[in-house]
């Protein structure tokens, strides 16, 4: 085939692409987390989320085929997103979007490699995870269009909001009763569902306005 047919055939923009994995990421991340909690034989989603993978010392247990699945869920996860953030990098994003993301995708690679026993790092991977997340849903706000930036906003707000009641007041607070698996779900889902939500609007977006921060009016 000679390079003019080649020119022929249709390129995907990077952008398209890092939507592509962050969508995949927040399927992946779901579905395995449902799958290891059904394969659990004796877990509550008051747990942590984290149990799932191993219970933190001095007595730390894990089942299997649960570990394996979680742990492997969370690696993955965690690749599928670095990945975006270089391709959203690439695609000409600013280091304020595609930096956080990545350092998301990271944490969350870390808490897959360290499981809820290899402390203190699956705390800081955690942690890192958490943070990370609900700032880059924060930033992308600017830089997508209406409403989806209200979402982006209301996400990553309602994601480090939550965070910050966990670690200041935890299950002594109003809240208490959905104990610490409780509470960390709302800082963990609503960064799911943004990541999946941010993956289809990149995979449909034009021009440089989902990436550069210049929000179509």
């Amino acid at each position: 085939m000679s390079s003019h047919d080649d020119s022929l055939v249709p390129t995907v923009p990077d952008t398209a692409l890092a939507g592509v994995l962050l969508l995949l990421a927040g399927g992946v991340s779901l579905l395995g987390i449902i799958t290891a909690e059904a394969l659990h034989p004796d877990y509550a989603t008051t747990q942590e989320i984290s149990d799932l993978g191993s219970t933190i010392p001095p007595d730390p247990v894990s089942y299997e085929p649960t570990a394996t699945i979680f742990n492997a869920t969370m690696i993955t996860t965690g690749v599928l997103v670095l990945l975006s953030a270089v391709f959203l990098y690439r695609s000409g994003a600013r280091r304020v979007l595609s930096v956080p993301l990545a350092v998301f995708g990271a944490g969350v690679l870390g808490v897959g490699v360290f499981p809820g026993d290899v402390m203190p790092w699956h705390g800081i991977a955690a942690l890192v995870t958490f943070t990370s997340g609900g700032i880059a849903a924060v930033l992308a706000s600017r830089a997508v269009s209406k409403p989806f930036a209200y979402l982006c906003l209301l996400l990553g707000g309602f994601s480090l909001a939550s965070l910050v009641y966990a670690i200041a007041i935890g299950t002594a607070g109003p809240l208490g009763d959905l104990e610490l698996g409780g509470i960390e779900r709302w800082v963990a889902y609503p960064l799911l569902v943004w990541i999946s939500g941010y993956g289809g609007y990149l995979m449909g977006a034009t021009g440089d306005d989902p990436v550069r921060g210049r929000s179509r009016q």
